[in-house]
């Protein structure tokens, strides 16, 4: 994931949780991602109108906006780390990976909002080193259609999984989604819209 995916998740996330007033030095301090990159991410955002920047802090504005940029710039590919299948139930699946995980798309909603839209047939989640290496002794087997698919997380997730957290926040499973060519996909994409961005 790129830096400034990173930032987005963050300040989505953030504003989600109520708070929106931002300043890109605490972000820098909380990230470790440099002012001037910072600055760039969020001009990007300025320009669709996202974002309001102010002299000494920013406001998000249109939540939507934000996210769907982000989600056409997500390459979810690029991140995938390991993937293969597993002839089990999904629920078997998901009850079988390892600690030191954190489920995203069908999974991460479901566990979030004790939901699904649809019926799924795919496990996404992000892995630390430790645990990639688990999944890959417990789901050897590769097929043409793999059912199992592990992302790398950037350092401040992978430290987040490591603290406990076992699933991504609603923003980045809503890119993660929109990334996902399945038909079901967009039913989770609509239903999770609805939840963040409201009718």
């Amino acid at each position: 994931m790129k830096l400034y995916e990173v930032l987005y998740r963050e300040i989505a996330t953030d504003y989600l949780s109520g708070k929106n007033t931002f300043t890109q030095k605490e972000l820098s301090n909380r990230l470790g991602i440099s002012i001037s990159d910072i600055n760039v991410a969020l001009k990007k955002l300025e320009e669709i109108n996202a974002i309001s920047i102010r002299p000494k802090c920013f406001n998000i504005i249109a939540i939507d906006r934000l996210l769907l940029y982000w989600a056409t710039r997500r390459k979810l590919n690029k991140d995938v780390a390991y993937s293969a299948f597993a002839r089990m139930r999904i629920n078997e699946i998901e009850a079988s990976m390892p600690n030191g995980v954190a489920f995203t798309a069908y999974t991460g909603y479901k566990k979030i909002y004790n939901d699904i839209p649809a019926d799924y047939s795919e496990v996404y989640l992000y892995a630390t080193k430790d645990a990639l290496s688990e999944i890959e002794k417990r789901f050897p087997e590769h097929k043409h259609y793999d059912n199992i698919f592990v992302l790398r997380p950037d350092p401040i997730l992978e430290e987040r999984i490591e603290n406990g957290m076992t699933v991504v926040p609603p923003p980045n499973i809503f890119v993660d989604l929109w990334n996902i060519r399945t038909w079901y996909a967009k039913d989770f994409v609509d239903a999770l819209s609805k939840k963040l961005f409201g009718d």
